[in-house]
């Protein structure tokens, strides 16, 4: 199962109003659970060496119902007034092209739409993500080097 199936099923399960999905084959096991302005998917993958072919993995789709989780909000009032820039994949976020580089954006940063502001390394590829509003960085959500998820929040943009 590669990234853009896995994204596929991420967008499927988001639409279909299934709070959780359990998909599991020989090899890989994907739980995917959606909630109130939250979503989150984990994925174990055993080693390659391990792995047989993924035609003959069995594979079963469960959706479970459940309540929502109770979240509390982190996010001030004010947060409300900014545009944000979130995570188009599953992958590790980087703040600059390379470690000697400078950053693509700091905090105070002007950007335009189009503009890039980070990279996410997603299966050994490294994606450049353009901003798809115009403003200035207010706040970076994710550190560097971290893993994000499909839809996660990593800037506020100030639109004024």
């Amino acid at each position: 199962m590669d990234l853009k199936d896995i994204q596929n099923l991420i967008k499927f399960v988001s639409k279909s109003g299934a709070s959780e999905v359990k998909l599991e084959m020989e090899d890989v096991k994907i739980t995917i659970k959606t909630g109130t302005g939250k979503s989150e998917t984990t994925i174990v993958q055993t080693p390659m060496a391990t792995m047989p072919s993924i035609q003959q993995a069995p594979i079963q789709a469960v959706p479970e119902v459940e309540t929502p989780a109770v979240t509390s909000t982190n996010a001030v009032d004010d947060d409300s007034k900014y545009l944000v820039v979130k995570s188009p994949i599953i992958g590790t976020f980087y703040r600059r092209p390379s470690p000697d580089k400078p950053l693509f954006v700091e905090v105070g940063s002007s950007i335009n739409e189009g503009d890039t502001v980070c990279i996410i390394e997603a299966m050994k590829l490294f994606n450049e993500i353009e901003s798809e509003v115009s403003g200035k960085i207010v706040k970076i959500l994710v550190d560097d080097a971290t893993p994000v998820e499909f839809d996660q929040p990593l800037f506020l943009v100030d639109p004024s």
